[in-house]
């Protein structure tokens, strides 16, 4: 397909055609860095450029170029927004593929969630994706006020970033909220609502909180089978989403006892439970992480906390560690050893 055929600003065609970049498909192998440095466009004309591509590239599918879309990206990970955290991951989220956080009731999954949804909002060189999320709520309301006291405590914890850059972030302007009561009001988020956000950049990160509620209260044990069809519908279609527009996907799952005595490699073998959904979502998830609420307290100026663990379960690139944390008014942050 050559840049005849696409709706673009006559000013971005002529810079790619200097470039040398002769189809549509061309411009979805290479980075937007790589893009900006051959073309000489800004970000955001490169980032307009890419979504015209990537639309044009649906309607007329060729081969599997949308697997290899932001191909130059495969590094790029997601801060935490906490360097001791950020330092456990290896930079953080990975853009592709789907995170999985699990973990005990109050034991901090959400506020994490929360964290990465202003993240996200930060420029690449902050560790952000310069752009904003969608947050999918399955069983709870979503959390407006802990969400406002973390957006006026960024300008103390991301020390990192220039004050100037905080205070021009509209953070809540760029998290946008979905409500999914049951599987079917999930799959048309899933398949209208979240795509039409993606494919307009105005996200670049996807939660869902929870994945197991909805599954756990529309099908009973005899259904077993039944609901394993639609989990790896679901699971489709957020495999389908975080390749297409290099998303990075995270979903947050409750946890299941685990009797004693019992070999299960599904969570870490410090924990006596386990992530719901068993075998079947476990091999859907490229990254597993698994909170825990440890004994004790500990303390950060005029504020305690019950201390937390945040751990590795499995991931194809990073080794089974954990890092202690602490949830504070700031949010989630890392307790240095």
């Amino acid at each position: 397909m050559n840049w005849d055929q696409v709706e673009l600003n006559p000013r971005i065609i002529a810079a790619v055609r200097r470039a040398k970049l002769k189809s549509v498909r061309e411009v979805l192998c290479i980075s937007d860095p790589d893009l900006q440095r051959l073309t000489g466009l800004s970000h955001s004309d490169v980032k307009q450029l890419l979504i015209v591509a990537s639309t044009a590239c649906r309607r007329h599918p060729p081969t599997p170029v949308i697997l290899l879309h932001h191909r130059g990206e495969s590094s790029l990970r997601l801060s935490v927004g906490c360097p001791v955290l950020d330092q456990l991951l290896r930079g953080g989220l990975p853009v592709g593929g789907v995170t999985e956080l699990s973990g005990e009731s109050g034991v901090g999954k959400t506020q994490l969630a929360l964290q990465l949804c202003l993240s996200v909002q930060y420029p690449t060189e902050y560790g952000g994706l310069n752009s904003g999320a969608v947050y999918i709520c399955t069983e709870d309301s979503f959390p407006v006020r802990r969400l406002q006291q973390l957006i006026q405590e960024q300008s103390t914890v991301r020390s990192d970033a220039p004050q100037d850059l905080i205070s021009n972030l509209q953070f809540s302007d760029h998290v946008y909220i979905e409500h999914a009561a049951d599987l079917d009001s999930l799959q048309v988020c899933l398949s209208q609502r979240v795509p039409l956000l993606l494919a307009r950049g105005l996200v670049r990160l996807l939660v869902v909180d929870s994945v197991a509620a909805l599954f756990r209260s529309e099908f009973q044990a005899s259904d077993w089978l039944q609901r394993n069809k639609q989990l790896l519908t679901f699971c489709s279609a957020l495999h389908h989403l975080s390749r297409e527009f290099n998303t990075p996907v995270l979903c947050i799952n409750q946890v299941t006892d685990v009797f004693s005595g019992s070999d299960d490699s599904l969570g870490p073998h410090s924990s006596n439970v386990s992530p719901a959904l068993g075998l079947v979502w476990a091999n859907q998830v490229m990254v597993r992480l698994m909170m825990r609420r440890l004994q004790g307290m500990i303390f950060h100026g005029d504020q305690s906390s019950a201390p937390r663990r945040l751990e590795v379960v499995f991931a194809p690139h990073l080794a089974q560690d954990g890092r202690d944390a602490g949830i504070w008014r700031e949010g989630v942050q890392g307790v240095s050893s």
